[in-house]
């Protein structure tokens, strides 16, 4: 009798916490839509690659690299580091850089400074348009936050595969309001401790999908199992 108590203890505890984290507005196992069916990358704008670039089906992180190439360098690095080359073995995720037609040669040469430190850089993509489009662009979001001179910012922005803007927006754990739309790639501990539990819940969200589906991917697998290890850490 003892030992079926305990089993059922364990079978529905986690079902139940899996409840009450799936109803919170923002927890370690869901991030709130913040807006809806943002606009697409305009197809007529060019990349280095020639390659049609679309948010669509994907799960994009998005920049404005703006014409100070210095200072974008050093925010590619921190994203490249914390963020792509933990993520870039997924298929459907990519990094969306928005800049002024005019880098090109430079943001060419910073992408092959970072090949020789990473395994694979097919996931950065860059898109090239004029000031006036991208302030346009930019704008279509409604973001809280403005471009600087240069069209740029440092902060970068998560869209899920419907083009939806996704944070973090109600109370946390500890009962405080809190609303975050972008993560400060300027910041390597901003990257490491905000937005990289951000993405593992988008990941992890695709990979409950496909199981659902009964479909494999064992990338993906292996993201939902790290976010749901931290849950339990942070208990």
């Amino acid at each position: 009798m003892k030992n079926k108590i305990i089993l059922i203890i364990l079978f529905i505890f986690p079902i139940v916490t899996y409840l009450i984290f799936a109803s919170a507005k923002h927890n370690s196992l869901f991030l709130p839509v913040l807006s809806e069916n943002n606009a697409e990358i305009p197809s007529e704008w060019t990349t280095l690659s020639k390659e049609k670039i679309q948010l669509k089906d994907k799960i994009t992180i998005l920049g404005f690299t703006g014409s100070d190439m210095k200072e974008f360098k050093a925010n590619m690095f921190n994203l490249n580091q914390k963020i792509y080359q933990k993520y870039f073995g997924f298929e459907d995720f990519q990094m969306v850089m928005i800049a002024p037609s005019g880098t090109e040669n430079e943001i060419e040469k910073m992408i092959v400074e970072l090949n020789r430190i990473t395994e694979n850089m097919k996931g950065w993509k860059f898109v090239f348009t004029t000031s006036d489009e991208i302030e346009r662009y930019y704008d279509s979001f409604h973001f809280k936050t403005d471009l600087d001179a240069t069209k740029g910012t440092s902060q970068v922005f998560i869209l899920d595969k419907n083009k939806n803007l996704r944070g973090r927006k109600g109370k946390n754990k500890k009962g405080e309001e809190e609303y975050r739309e972008s993560y400060n790639a300027s910041s390597a501990a901003d990257l490491h401790n905000e937005m990289t539990d951000d993405v593992k819940i988008i990941l992890r969200e695709y990979r409950l999908a496909l199981k659902k589906n009964k479909r494999k991917d064992e990338f993906r697998d292996h993201i939902v199992d790290g976010v749901e290890k931290s849950s339990q850490d942070k208990k």
